[in-house]
C-alpha cells in the first residue's frame, strides 16, 4: 500500500485506497493543472514562453497537485524517511521525452508482467514517463531503480527518486497509460528475476529478511482497530492524559461517557466498533452500552479539541496541526506589474503583506465601478485590510506604498479641507441672528481621520457623492470611535455593511444642528494590530460576520540576529510608473466585465469546494466564502488598473491571495471559530427540548441503567421508579423482577 497526500508541501500521508486513487485522477482540479502545463508547454515550443518562465510557472502549478509518496506509507502519517513503512513498490522516471506513449509502447508495451509495471503514466509536463512497478527480490530502492534502467536500456535515469518520502505528482486519468488495479493496491510478493544473485551480493539478502520482518511487525500493528493508522487505544490513552488522566471509582460513569462522546467523532458514530475500542473500567457490558449509545444519541457538533489534541499526541507529532499553518503560502515568483512595482521597494520579508495591503487604497479611485460575481450579485470595490503581526515585526511596511497609492486623492481633500475650513470660519464669525452660508457644496474629502466618530462618518459619507472613504489605522481598535454612544457594535455593523452590495446606514435626529443621514457605506480602510490585541478584538463575533469580510495579512517572524530588512527609495520615477495604473482606475466608470476574473472566480470556487471536502472543514468552507468574493475583486481591479487587460500573471497572484488570506484566517482565528460554532450547536441542541430516554437506552437495560440516562439528562434518581412503571403500563417495554427490563416498542415511540 502506497501514501496520497493533499500536495506536496503537506507533510500528512494518508495509506491510499483504489477509491481515494480514482477520485484523484478524475478530479477537475488536476484535469485544469496539467491543461494548462499542457498550453504552456506548446506556448514554450513556439517560442512563447522562456524556458526560465515555462519552469517556474510548471513549479508553480505542480504545486497545487495532490501527490502519492509510492515508496512507502508512514507509521504516523507524517512524510519522514524514519517513518516509512516500505510499500514494495519504485517510481521510475524517463524524463524530457518528447513521445512518452510512444516510448512506452517501443520499450514496456507487452511485458508489463515481466517487468512488475502496475502502473504507467505521462507526467503532469508531458514530457516525461512515470512508472511505479514492484521492486525485485533482495534489492533496495537504488538497487531496483538501476536495474529497471539496464531493462530499458536507460543510462540517463533519475537517481534522486531513491528517497522514500519521495513525492509523485497526481494526472488526470486520459494521461494514465498501463494500471494494474490488482497488484497496484494489493499486498504482492517482490518480483523474481534471474539476474538478481549475480548482481547483488549476499548482504542483500540478510538485509532483505530484517526488512521483511519489520514489514510483518508492521501489518500485524495495522490489523488492529486504528483511525488513521492510529490505534484507538493509543489515541484514548493519550485522551486521558489531556483531560486529567484515568478515571477514578465515582468518575468512571461520566469520564467514560465523555470519552464516548469524543470518540463518536472518529469511528463514524459506530456503536459496535465504539464497545470493541472503549476501556470498561470495571463497568459492565451494560453499562457500557448505554453510555455508548446515549453518546451516539446526542447531535454532531465539530470535533472537540480535546481529541484533536489526543490525534496529535498519538501520533508522535504533538504539533501536527500547527505544522500544517506553519508558514503562509509562498508568493508566486511573477507577480502582476502594478503589484511588482508597489513592492518592488519592499524587502522580501515584507512583500507579501504589502502585495495584500495595497489593494483598500487602490480601489478607493474606484467611482461608482461595479462588477458582477458570478451569482449575480453587482458589488462595488470594497476591501478591508487587517496586518496582524507581532510587537517589532515591521507593521509600518505598508505605509509607503500606500502614501504614494493615495497621494492624488489628499491632494484633492486638501483643497476641500481648506473650503470647509473657510467655511466654518466665516459662520463662526456671524453672530447667531445673522444670516449663515450653508456649508458648501462638492465637499467630497475622502481620506478621513481614524478616530471619527459616527456622526461624522455619516455626514462625509453623504457627501462624498459615491466616492469610497479611506482610512489607515495604526492599531485596530482605532475603529472604536465609530462604536456611537452606548453599547452598540456600531463598527462591527459598518464593517459588514461596507462589504455588502447596495447597504444602508445612517441616523435620525431631531435637532436642527444634528446629522440627519441614509447612506450606502463605501469604506476601505487599513488596518494594524498584534495578533493578540487582533484575536481579543475579534473574539466577540468570531461567527458575526466581520471576519469573514476582511482581508487579512501577516509578516512572519525573523530570527534572532537577523539583518535589518532595508528599503528601496520611493522617487519621482516610482510615482511615474505608478501613474498610469492610478489614472486608469480614477477614469472608469459604471459596469465593467471582465470574463477573465470571472471565469477564475468559477475555477477558485470549485477549488476551495474541493480542498473542504478534502479537509472536512467546515470553518474554512464557511471562510471561503467570502474570501474567493475578496480574491475576485482584487483581480478585477488589476483588470482596471491595467487598461481592462488581463495579464497572465493575475491567475496565480490571485490564487495565491485566496490561499494566503484563508490561511491567515485559520491560523489566527480558526479554532477560536470552531469552539464557538460547537458551543452554540451544544448550546442549541440543550435547549432544543426534551429528549427521549428511552431511545437513550439500550433494548435490554436495568433500572440502573435508566437512573444512569436520567443524571445525563440532568434529572434526578428520585422519580425513576414511576417512570418505569409509566412506560410497563403503556406498553413500551416490560420486566419480570423490576430490576431488568426489555423493550416492547422502541421503534415507535418518540422521536427525539
Amino acid at each position: 500500500m502506497f501514501g496520497i497526500s493533499n500536495n506536496v508541501k503537506s507533510q500528512t500521508v494518508r495509506e491510499c485506497t483504489a477509491d481515494l486513487f480514482g477520485k484523484t485522477i478524475d478530479s477537475p482540479l488536476v484535469a485544469r493543472v496539467c491543461e494548462k502545463l499542457k498550453d504552456a508547454l506548446e506556448k514554450r515550443r513556439r517560442g512563447e514562453m522562456s524556458k526560465e518562465d515555462y519552469d517556474a510557472y510548471k513549479t508553480e502549478q505542480k504545486k497545487q497537485l495532490p501527490v502519492f509518496t509510492p515508496h512507502a506509507t508512514f507509521r504516523n502519517g507524517r512524510r519522514r524517511n524514519d517513518d516509512a513503512v516500505p510499500s514494495g513498490l519504485s517510481m521510475y522516471d524517463v524524463d524530457h521525452i518528447s513521445d512518452p506513449r510512444g516510448y512506452y509502447d517501443k520499450k514496456i508495451k507487452g511485458i508489463e508482467t515481466l517487468l512488475g509495471v502496475v502502473l504507467a503514466h505521462v507526467t503532469p509536463s508531458g514530457e516525461g514517463l512515470r512508472l511505479f512497478f514492484i521492486m525485485p527480490k533482495g534489492m533496495d530502492l537504488a538497487q531496483a531503480q538501476k536495474w529497471m534502467s539496464r531493462q530499458l536500456g536507460d543510462n540517463g535515469y533519475d537517481e534522486c527518486v531513491k528517497d522514500y518520502a519521495r513525492c509523485s505528482f497526481a494526472v488526470p486519468r486520459s494521461y494514465i497509460i498501463y494500471m494494474d488495479n490488482e497488484r497496484l493496491f494489493d499486498d504482492v510478493e517482490p518480483l523474481e528475476v534471474d539476474d538478481v544473485e549475480s548482481v547483488f551480493n549476499e548482504e542483500n539478502k540478510a538485509q532483505e529478511s530484517e526488512e521483511k520482518g519489520e514489514m510483518q511487525e508492521t501489518e500485524q500493528n495495522v490489523s488492529d482497530e486504528c483511525f488513521k493508522g492510529i490505534p484507538y487505544s493509543d489515541i484514548i490513552s493519550a485522551w486521558f492524559e489531556i483531560t486529567g488522566g484515568e478515571p477514578e471509582k465515582g468518575e468512571r460513569n461520566t469520564r467514560l461517557h465523555r470519552l464516548a462522546s469524543h470518540l463518536r467523532y472518529i469511528t463514524d458514530n459506530d456503536e459496535a466498533l465504539m464497545l470493541r475500542v472503549m476501556p470498561r473500567y470495571g463497568l459492565g457490558e451494560t453499562e457500557i452500552k448505554s453510555l455508548i449509545h446515549s453518546a451516539c444519541a446526542a447531535r454532531f457538533c465539530s470535533t472537540p479539541k480535546e481529541m484533536k489534541k489526543a490525534i496529535a499526541k498519538a501520533s508522535g507529532d504533538e504539533n501536527i496541526m500547527e505544522e500544517e499553518l506553519s508558514t503562509p503560502p509562498e508568493m508566486p515568483k511573477k507577480l502582476p506589474p502594478l503589484i511588482k512595482l508597489l513592492v518592488s521597494k519592499t524587502p522580501d520579508i515584507y512583500k507579501p503583506a504589502v502585495a495584500h495591503a495595497v489593494f483598500p487604497a487602490l480601489a478607493t479611485h474606484l467611482h461608482r465601478v461595479t462588477f458582477k460575481y458570478i451569482d449575480n450579485e453587482e458589488h462595488e470595490a470594497t476591501l478591508m485590510n487587517v496586518l496582524m503581526a507581532g510587537t517589532g515585526a515591521g507593521k509600518n511596511c505598508i505605509n509607503k506604498p500606500i502614501n504614494r497609492i493615495m497621494a492624488d486623492i489628499k491632494a484633492r481633500d486638501a483643497v476641500n479641507l481648506r473650503r470647509e475650513r473657510e467655511w466654518k470660519n466665516e459662520v463662526n464669525s456671524k453672530g447667531s441672528n445673522k444670516d449663515k452660508r450653508q456649508r458648501p457644496e462638492g465637499l467630497v474629502i475622502q481620506c478621513i481621520d481614524p478616530d471619527m466618530t459616527n456622526p461624522a462618518f455619516v455626514m462625509r459619507t453623504a457627501e462624498a457623492d459615491g466616492h469610497f472613504l479611506y482610512t489607515r489605522m495604526n492599531e485596530i481598535d482605532q475603529f472604536d470611535s465609530l462604536k456611537g454612544n452606548g453599547k452598540g457594535n456600531h463598527h462591527f455593523q459598518i464593517m459588514c455593511l461596507a462589504f455588502d452590495p447596495e447597504n444602508e446606514y445612517g441616523q435620525t435626529r431631531v435637532g436642527t444642528q444634528s446629522i440627519t443621514e441614509k447612506v450606502q457605506i463605501r469604506f476601505n480602510w487599513n488596518a494594524s494590530t498584534t495578533i493578540k490585541k487582533g484575536r481579543a478584538y475579534f473574539s466577540r463575533v468570531l461567527t458575526d460576520g466581520p471576519i469573514s469580510r476582511l482581508n487579512f495579512c501577516t509578516i512572519p517572524e525573523r530570527e534572532i540576529g537577523a539583518d535589518m530588512p532595508v528599503y528601496g527609495e520611493y522617487d519621482t520615477r516610482f510615482d511615474r510608473q505608478l501613474k498610469p495604473y492610478i489614472d486608469n482606475l480614477c477614469k472608469a466608470g459604471g459596469r465593467v466585465i471582465c470574463n477573465e476574473a470571472t471565469a477564475l472566480a468559477k475555477r477558485l470556487q470549485e477549488e476551495c469546494a474541493e480542498f473542504a471536502r478534502l479537509s472536512e472543514s467546515r470553518v474554512y468552507e464557511n471562510l471561503s466564502y467570502r474570501a474567493l468574493v475578496i480574491a475576485w475583486l482584487k483581480a478585477c481591479v488589476l483588470y482596471v488598473a491595467n487598461g481592462k487587460k488581463w495579464d497572465n500573471t493575475f491567475d496565480e497572484f490571485i490564487r495565491w491571495s485566496l490561499q494566503y488570506d484563508l490561511w491567515c484566517k485559520i491560523a489566527f482565528f480558526g479554532s477560536a471559530i470552531e469552539n464557538a460554532e460547537r458551543e452554540s450547536a451544544c448550546t442549541t441542541q440543550q435547549h432544543s427540548g426534551p429528549r427521549n430516554m428511552l431511545e437513550l437506552l439500550p433494548n435490554e437495560f436495568t433500572r440502573e441503567d435508566a437512573v444512569k440516562v436520567r443524571i445525563l439528562q440532568g434529572k434526578s434518581e428520585r422519580g425513576t421508579n414511576e417512570m418505569l412503571r409509566n412506560w410497563e403500563r403503556r406498553g413500551y417495554l416490560k420486566t419480570e423482577d423490576r430490576k431488568n427490563y426489555t423493550k416492547l416498542k422502541y421503534n415507535n415511540v418518540y422521536a427525539s
